[in-house]
């Protein structure tokens, strides 16, 4: 805006305003003199017509503007206007720079006087054109202006409206004219009238568009929050210069909230989708509780937390369902996102006095609780929050699993977030119900779990182990409860002769079905034991009990064949391997038998360790190949050790590793065992350690990968029995050995201090070489064996075993074995390779004296 300097007077003149009428409509101005020709032309005249001064100036406008045809009559209205009459009327003219074309200008024609009297005249002259458009932009912002259905306003460049539509006044009151100079702060609260204020004058300054500027605010008189799409522009002048801004407000309140919603439906799909990839990843109730609230918290609520029953946490048989929903409950997870929201205890759903439930705590809730309802009734509970409080509002759900509830989730928001739904409602039922899903599953297998374990463990041999000539220690590790149950045992079965059978095995599979296998297969092995059957024997007899046990009892060949692929995979899950070695303490020699098992490893004292090379065979349950035996000399003091595959193989290191680490931590326990290969002239075997810390540095130093694969380690170190406690004998097959067996035992008795005993050995020594002389082959070898009790054995080559049988009232003999069994603590005989060896065993004395059979005992042998 151009200013010209002040005047003598003080007025200072001005050009006109930007959005002067004068912009818009072209006006233009000349003069006539008194001889009717033009003598001033101005430049909007120029403008118009096309026509210089110098081509206009002194010539008749008449000839120069009119057609030829109207040239008569207007030369009779000058004439008349030179007389003094004024004159407004339509003149056609001819446009400039459109090849001849014609134009309508409004001529408006005032009289007027020279200097010298003489009559003029001035002719105003607009653009009948530009008077049209005007009036049909008039009409058409009119229409726009007034009749749209969006609120219209427009903004001068102090930012103070300067004219609204009807429409707006609708919405904010009043008519369209109250609302002239009001500003942005009389509808909006002050952060969204300052962002507003900055965006207009933000396009009023570059004229850049401000397109789809989303503010919230309430109409007068209403609390509810309405969404507002504004679009500015700016608006100038017909000369261009900016003369305000023009704001076109849309209300989009349900475009935001079907927005909202979708944006919502996604989040919780999102949600589930998450809840189906993280919950239910653990076995383990904790876990899963958590797992549910890392989903939950933040995504859909500021704070939850989750009890479940206490009777389902200890393993009750069947858990608390919808009684009375006042049962005993346990905290088990808990989680905030608000950091000064430690624990919330939600509104009505406490006990006078109580303070927050803490994670781990046990409570219960009161039985008119909203809580207890949700329990008793398993129906989401809806609970508001408490002034004061931070909680808004909270969602009690009961998480239902196959009809019985299991615990209670308790969702909640605080206050400045969006309150709950219906649909959040959904979404909070149906993170419940997936999470008690995964709790009930966990609670069942747990269970399944802990029966599996607890059978399992009832048939490993109870406490320490004992056994002559080896000093014994185990160790049985099961794996976790994200774990199933597996299938391995090991045992130590006592054998006549003070001898030892060392047993270790695994069955394929895991879970119940391998637990009952592996305690069919040890009851089996404990049986074939007994009947002290070579080891390779008992391997083969072992094999065929697993290849029956996952076919029906009783099923003919027949019918096996016909269920042929049926019965491979029922018998699939009973395929076990074995290792059963049997040690002598005399001979200190140990005979091994493997079907399919991980090779033994010894250490002789000061050596490194070493894998027996026993034949490996097939496992148990397959068939088809006879198992060979190895025996070994055991020197004194050697460590041996059986185990299972789980102790040297995970699915992070191959099994050599896993050998290879094991030899070295039976070695040298102060190296470790991974990673690590010393030189073997550094590989000498500590023997004075205990074999507890042994077996606990195994253990410790292996990456055992523990809960992966149960663990089994049976670990003997050979002692052997003394010379002192062995007596042994050949004696001639003749019948003054019978006398000759009682002196040699009288005396090995009364050398080792068991004279109590003298008597009760010297007739069952008689009985046992009377019938080797009777019934034998070739010389009788007699022994007797002193360790934890006393063992009389006696040696003969026949291969026919004594059967024990009742003597009739008429019979000389047949009672002998009858008087070995009533005398004895045990007796026995078991095939060798060239021979049978008949024994008894006597318990050695304690100090009180030795029970005497009575009379009806000894008469019932008559």
């Amino acid at each position: 805006m151009s200013e010209i300097p002040e005047t003598a007077s003080g007025v200072v003149w001005q050009s006109s305003p930007p959005g002067s009428i004068y912009d818009y409509i072209k006006v233009a101005s000349f003069s006539i003199g008194p001889d009717g020709l033009v003598d001033q032309w101005s430049r909007r005249a120029v403008d118009l017509f096309g026509i210089t001064p110098d081509e206009v100036r002194g010539r008749d406008p008449i000839e120069v503007f009119m057609p030829a045809e109207l040239r008569p009559r207007g030369h009779r209205k000058v004439a008349e206007i030179l007389d003094g009459k004024e004159w407004t009327g339509l003149v056609p003219f001819r446009m400039p720079g459109r090849g001849g074309a014609h134009g309508i200008a409004e001529v408006y024609v005032m009289p007027s006087e020279t200097e010298r009297g003489e009559r003029a005249a001035l002719c105003i002259v607009v653009d009948v054109r530009a008077l049209r458009r005007i009036e049909t932009d008039l009409a058409a912002s009119q229409a726009i202006f007034g009749q749209s259905p969006f609120g219209f306003l427009l903004f001068g460049t102090d930012l103070t409206v300067q004219r609204a539509n009807q429409r707006f006044a609708t919405v904010f009151g009043g008519s369209a004219d109250d609302h002239r100079g009001r500003t942005v702060h009389d509808y909006l609260s002050r952060p969204e009238a300052e962002r507003m204020n900055a965006s207009l004058r933000r396009v009023l300054e570059t004229g850049e568009s401000a397109i789809d500027l989303q503010i919230v605010g309430s109409a007068p008189g209403s609390a509810d929050r309405r969404h507002w799409s504004i679009n500015l522009y700016r608006v100038h002048s017909g000369s261009g210069h900016p003369i305000g801004v023009a704001g076109l407000g849309t209300d989009v309140t349900r475009r935001q909230i079907a927005a909202r919603d979708a944006a919502s439906a996604r989040r919780n799909l999102a949600l589930l989708n998450e809840a189906s990839a993280r919950i239910g990843n653990s076995l383990d109730l904790e876990t899963t509780a958590r797992e549910l609230l890392d989903v939950a918290v933040p995504g859909f609520c500021d704070l939850a937390s989750v009890d479940l029953y206490l009777g389902l946490l200890t393993g009750d048989e069947a858990p608390p369902g919808r009684a009375d929903g006042s049962a005993e409950l346990r905290r088990v997870a808990f989680a905030s996102a608000v950091s000064d929201a430690p624990l919330v205890t939600t509104p009505g759903c406490r006990s006078e006095g109580s303070t927050p439930t803490a994670v781990g705590e046990v409570h219960r809730y009161p039985f008119n609780s909203p809580c207890a309802s949700a329990l008793r009734t398993a129906r989401v509970q809806s609970i508001p929050g408490e002034e004061g409080t931070l909680v808004q509002s909270t969602l009690a759900v009961p998480m239902v699993a196959h009809d019985t509830v299991v615990g209670l989730v308790q969702f909640s928001r605080t206050k400045g977030s969006e309150p709950f739904g219906e649909r959040d409602r959904a979404l909070a039922t149906e993170l419940a119900a997936r999470a008690a899903v995964c709790i009930d599953n966990a609670r069942l297998y747990r269970r399944e779990h802990e029966r599996a374990l607890i059978l399992q463990r009832s048939l490993l041999p109870p406490g320490d182990p004992e056994a002559a000539g080896l000093d014994i220690a185990c160790r049985y590790l099961p794996g976790n409860t994200a774990t199933e149950v597996g299938g391995d045992w090991f045992d130590v079965i006592e054998l006549p002769g003070h001898r030892t059978a060392l047993v270790v095995g695994d069955v394929m599979g895991r879970g119940l079905r391998a637990a009952v296998a592996m305690g069919e297969l040890r009851t089996a092995v404990r049986t074939l034991a007994l009947l002290d059957l070579e080891p390779a024997e008992v391997l083969s007899a072992l094999d065929e009990i697993a290849r029956g046990l996952g076919s029906p009892s009783g099923a003919q060949q027949a019918s096996r064949v016909a269920h042929k692929s049926r019965d491979a995979d029922l018998s699939e899950v009973y395929l076990a391997t074995c290792v059963y070695a049997v040690y002598d303490p005399v001979t200190r020699r140990c005979t091994f038998a493997n079907a399919g098992h991980l090779p033994p490893v010894l250490v002789e004292p000061g050596e490194e360790a070493l894998l027996l090379d026993v034949p490996p065979g097939m496992p148990l349950g397959v068939g088809g190949e006879p198992f060979e035996e190895v025996e070994v000399e055991l020197p004194e003091g050697a460590l041996l050790a059986l185990y299972t595959d789980g102790l040297v193989e995970s699915r992070d290191h191959p099994l050599d590793e896993g050998l290879r680490a094991f030899r070295t931590a039976l070695t040298d326990p102060s190296r470790p065992a991974p990673g690590h290969h010393p030189s073997t002239t550094a590989l000498r075997a500590d023997l004075s350690r205990s074999l507890e810390d042994v077996c606990d540095h195994v253990l410790n130093t292996l990456d055992t990968r523990h809960g992966e694969d149960d663990i089994a380690l049976l670990m003997a170190r050979v002692q052997g029995l003394p010379a002192e406690a062995v007596g042994d004998w050949r004696l001639p097959r003749e019948p003054r050995s019978v006398g000759r067996a009682r002196e040699l035992a009288r005396a090995q008795l009364i050398t080792w201090g068991l004279e109590v005993l003298v008597d009760t050995v010297e007739l069952l020594v008689s009985e046992l070489v009377t019938n080797a002389l009777r019934y034998g082959e070739d010389e009788i070898r007699l022994r007797l064996l002193r360790d934890r009790t006393l063992v009389c054995e006696v040696w003969d080559a026949g291969l026919v075993q004594p059967r024990r049988r009742r003597a009739r009232d008429t019979d000389e003999g047949g009672r002998g074995l009858q008087l070995v069994g009533l005398l004895s603590a045990a007796w026995g005989s078991r095939r060798t390779p060239r021979g049978k060896t008949v024994w008894f065993e006597l318990a050695l004395p304690d100090g009180d004296s030795m029970a005497e059979p009575t009379v009806e005992q000894l008469l019932s042998m008559f």
